[in-house]
């Protein structure tokens, strides 16, 4: 019945000191809210950045190329082998490429033969004025970079003509692109097409590859694919693959960052209004002391008053951080942040280090009043 009692009494003083106080605790929950929420935020960002990363910078391309290790030409049976064998996943868009000269009615040009199908995601940056091509079988259709249809005088719905000898190949340019490189001064065609007029069956220049890279996978499938095909050159694209790692370390940096900052502010603040609460109770701490209570019933009830206010501020910031979560997503990324399961217990936890933290200072002072002096009012 006693300890009933005195655990009665313990939740009285308690929630009478957070009610009294109803302002400084205020000041208290914001401060840890606002922690909770920035943690929130930035961790969900954090475990979700990756994935959304690595979307955003297939805009630069293909961040992988496999080629011949000699010559000009690699079977395509090799590069068939590779998309087969890719773990599922991994490789989200691949393309065969094959160049040659061929003779038009006008002039010999560079072709270009390509998987139409995947070409898209392999090189979006690519401007074209008109269509892309869709499929990979068209070969009545053909894309041709705007350099070369300025010389031939071509635009979009012209035909232009393969000849070779008595055979001719008509086909009607659908698509003309600026990309910026040697791109500009080719006529692309479909692979088979290409393979069929340039008397090059079953064979290509080199291919490209977009892999999915959340985790740094293109340099240990670099590695796989050397052992398994060494024969080949195969390397990741340098100025993509090396550009995912290097934003996504300076902006998950970043990130860490703002939220130590705001930990470390979260808890100046908290443990300045703790102190100003001390300082307002120092006589009731005296009057308890006086009247036979511990420096651990002290403390038990200063962690227990900190802790309540930590508990409802971590809800609230759990919140308030998930929507902005979503407003940073859809800001940068254009797309929504998942709260991952590890995001919670994260903020849990550090929202109730800052608390505790901020609290130890105040307690001490509070568990070292000495009740002679401050009853007396010295």
């Amino acid at each position: 019945m006693a300890v009933n009692a005195s655990q009665s009494m313990f939740w009285r003083l308690v929630f009478r000191a957070l009610r009294l106080r109803m302002q400084r605790v205020a000041v208290v929950f914001a401060a840890l809210a606002v922690g909770a929420a920035i943690v929130t935020a930035m961790s969900a960002v954090y475990f979700d950045i990756n994935a959304k990363m690595s979307q955003e910078l297939r805009t630069f391309g293909a961040n992988f190329y496999v080629g011949p290790g000699m010559g000009n030409s690699m079977p395509e049976k090799s590069y068939q082998q590779i998309v087969d064998n890719a773990p599922p996943g991994l490789v989200t868009a691949y393309s065969p490429y094959l160049y040659g000269m061929a003779r038009t009615e006008l002039e010999k040009v560079v072709v270009m033969g390509v998987w139409f199908e995947s070409l898209k995601q392999i090189v979006p940056y690519w401007q074209v004025t008109g269509n892309w091509i869709g499929v990979s079988f068209d070969d009545r259709n053909a894309m041709i970079g705007y350099k070369l249809a300025n010389r031939l005088e071509l635009k979009v719905g012209d035909s232009v003509v393969l000849v070779e000898g008595e055979q001719k190949k008509k086909l009607q340019i659908k698509g003309i692109v600026e990309a910026g490189d040697a791109t500009d001064n080719v006529l692309i065609i479909n692979l088979p097409l290409a393979q069929s007029w340039l008397h090059q069956p079953d064979l290509i220049s080199h291919a490209l590859f977009s892999v999915n890279n959340e985790r740094g996978q293109v340099e240990q499938f670099a590695e796989q694919l050397q052992k398994s095909y060494p024969d080949l050159e195969i390397r990741p694209i340098r100025k993509v693959s090396a550009s995912e790692g290097q934003v996504l370390d300076k902006i998950k940096g970043l990130m860490g960052l703002v939220s130590v900052v705001i930990l470390v502010l979260s808890t100046l603040c908290v443990n300045t209004t703790l102190m100003a609460i001390v300082s307002e109770r120092s006589r009731e701490f005296a009057l308890q002391k006086a009247l036979g209570a511990k420096s651990s019933d002290i403390v038990r009830q200063i962690m227990a008053e900190t802790l309540i206010i930590a508990l409802f501020a971590v809800v609230v910031g759990i919140i308030a951080g998930y929507i902005l979560a979503q407003v940073l997503g859809h800001t940068v990324f254009s797309a929504s942040i998942g709260l991952r399961m590890q995001v919670i217990p994260l903020t849990i936890i550090l929202s109730l280090l800052v608390a505790l933290i901020a609290a130890a200072l105040p307690t001490y002072r509070a568990v070292n009043i000495e009740p002679a002096k401050v009853l007396k009012g010295e």
